[in-house]
């Protein structure tokens, strides 16, 4: 991921991604993009038609990413579980992102579990960002102690 580029680009996935929440698959996609940025895992999109009806909900305030634009964010909802503001997306993101429009991202840290392909990913470290680390990717990544001023 060292070799990834910024500003990051765009890629549409031709692996299945999964999200499992609360004991439930709420996410399962083969139609995915992914964002490449230097120093990050891959963050991992997932068209809204591929979540579960009922999975997400609204939540309150807004980020601003320099090159996507401004993200929403949605709390994430299970059979008996709710956790606040655990995916976002950007409803009318830059040009060079238009494909990610409306496409959820999540947090892979407090659901049950996420997947690219067969593979279960690991959180990027530190909580701030949302990438997926899978065995193909090669940190330290953004998040870890001491990169705070990368």
């Amino acid at each position: 991921m060292w070799d990834y580029p910024r500003p990051p680009r765009l890629e549409p996935v031709p692996e299945r991604l999964r999200v499992v929440f609360d004991g439930v698959t709420i996410a399962d996609s083969v139609r995915g993009w992914r964002v490449l940025e230097t120093s990050h895992p891959p963050t991992y999109y997932l068209p809204p038609d591929d979540i579960l009806p009922g999975a997400l909900a609204s939540a309150e305030g807004s980020s601003f990413c320099e090159w996507k634009g401004r993200a929403v964010y949605y709390d994430v909802i299970g059979p008996q579980r709710r956790i606040r503001r655990m995916a976002w997306a950007y409803p009318k993101p830059s040009a060079p992102f238009a494909a990610l429009t409306n496409h959820i991202a999540f947090y892979a840290g407090p659901m049950d579990a996420c997947f690219v392909g067969e593979e279960r990913v690991t959180p990027q470290p530190g909580g701030f960002y949302g990438g997926w680390v899978t065995g193909r990717v090669v940190g330290p990544f953004k998040g870890e102690p001491g990169t705070e001023g990368w």
